[in-house]
């Protein structure tokens, strides 16, 4: 039966059908197969509300909208000049202010779209005037949009300590050092493109006397409030102050003091008009995660995990080898399916065989959030690449092969987080 169901699911997938949708009817198959199943219709709408009827999920919608109030703010740009005044002169100093900024902004959206859209909106149309290609401006955007998801706060944390029962706060911890790592992966290779390319130094130097006129303390001053929010959201949590939600909430209000009357970039009317897009943001979001929760009990129900064990056969001997085929594996489904559902759909069926190797479930939490980044920017799903594209014309195609390199940086990042558990799990 549970061939028949992923058999669907493939099916479903090749012909588009929405994702809630395509859980919610795998969902009833075994029902239609087995009149005396007891995942009726009722059962699996219950397991819906059941999963969204969560205190920690409220995080989500929370932190979605704060990082959607923040990139209306203009926080990116305050974080980027920063960045910017530090290293900016250096050789690739600004695409890798870049994507130092995208792990700042991380660390208030949880979201990689949003990071990606919030600092390239900003700092394409800069690295364009400074003569860097317009390409790799995008594609370094949009690949360090990914840190959105490993830096803490991150919606698929909340996700995967959803699906596992796994500590929201320990998630947290355990993607400080693993972000912090991929971002260095990154700029190594922003760093050796860049020397490789050339740089119009003149262009830049003119840039960052444009700031260093200002100043530290006076760039210091300008991005204080920016510098200030992902402490107060993140230090709130590991000082045992507020829990995640709390932070979100506290985000929110965060976000719109900051907007209306520190750097005054919102309207009042402004908040209305984010609301209604956060609303559209989560809303499917939502449902993916209901249908998915109500899926997961149904694979429970039909044992997955027990036939999984029975398949894995001899792969539950090789530790290195289990974890090398799960990475590959979830690399192909974060190709084609989206973080969230990725999440739900596979943390019930993997984790029972990565605990029976002595995976911690926190260290294989990270893993799985690792690789579903990538799958931000690889096609044909690949979100920060169409996000990318918006902002700045080039095909995704294009954007793709131009951040190859930055992938291959990331997957030695993933290999590096799959097989030292410490980086993961040193600060908890």
């Amino acid at each position: 039966m549970l061939g028949v169901i992923f058999g669907a699911m493939a099916v479903m997938l090749v012909l588009t059908v929405p994702i809630g949708v395509m859980l919610l009817a795998v969902a009833l198959i075994p029902s239609l197969m087995d009149p005396g199943f007891m995942a009726t219709v009722p059962f699996v709408l219950r397991n819906v509300v059941g999963g969204l009827n969560s205190t920690p999920l409220l995080a989500i919608p929370l932190f979605i909208l704060g990082g959607i109030i923040m990139a209306q703010s203009g926080i990116a740009k305050k974080l980027f000049d920063v960045f910017a005044y530090l290293i900016g002169d250096k050789t690739g100093g600004m695409p890798c202010a870049s994507i130092i900024t995208c792990l700042f902004y991380g660390a208030i959206s949880g979201s990689a779209p949003a990071t990606t859209a919030a600092v390239g909106t900003m700092t394409i149309p800069v690295l364009d005037d400074m003569g860097y290609d317009h390409a790799f401006n995008a594609s370094t955007v949009a690949i360090a949009g990914g840190l959105g998801v490993i830096i803490p706060p991150s919606v698929p944390f909340i996700v995967y300590s959803m699906a596992s029962g796994a500590s929201v706060g320990d998630m947290f911890l355990a993607g400080v050092i693993p972000g912090i790592l991929i971002a260095l992966c990154l700029m190594i290779y922003a760093v050796y493109y860049c020397k490789t390319e050339g740089e119009d130094k003149e262009r830049i130097r003119n840039r960052v006397a444009v700031l260093r006129e200002k100043g530290f303390l006076g760039v210091l001053k300008s991005s204080f409030w920016a510098l200030l929010s992902p402490i107060i959201i993140l230090g709130g949590i590991y000082g045992g102050i507020v829990t995640p939600t709390e932070a979100a909430l506290i985000g929110v209000f965060y976000a719109a003091l900051v907007g209306l009357f520190i750097y005054r970039t919102l309207r009042p009317k402004d908040l209305i008009l984010l609301c209604v897009e956060a609303v559209k943001t989560t809303a499917p979001m939502l449902l993916v995660i209901g249908a998915a929760s109500a899926f997961s009990r149904v694979l429970s129900l039909m044992q997955a995990s027990e036939v999984v064990f029975s398949l894995a056969g001899g792969l539950l001997e090789n530790r290195i080898v289990l974890l090398f085929v799960l990475n590959l594996f979830l690399l192909f489904m974060g190709m084609i399916i989206d973080t969230s559902p990725n999440i739900l759909i596979f943390t019930p069926v993997m984790l029972p065989l990565v605990q029976a190797v002595g995976v911690d479930p926190v260290h294989f939490g990270i893993i799985m959030v690792v690789n579903l980044a990538i799958g931000f920017v690889t096609p044909p799903v690949g979100v920060n690449l169409y996000v990318a594209q918006s902002l700045s014309g080039v095909p995704v195609i294009t954007l793709a092969k131009k951040a190859l390199p930055y992938i291959v940086m990331f997957f030695i990042a993933l290999m590096l987080i799959t097989y030292i558990p410490a980086i993961s799990l040193m600060l908890l």
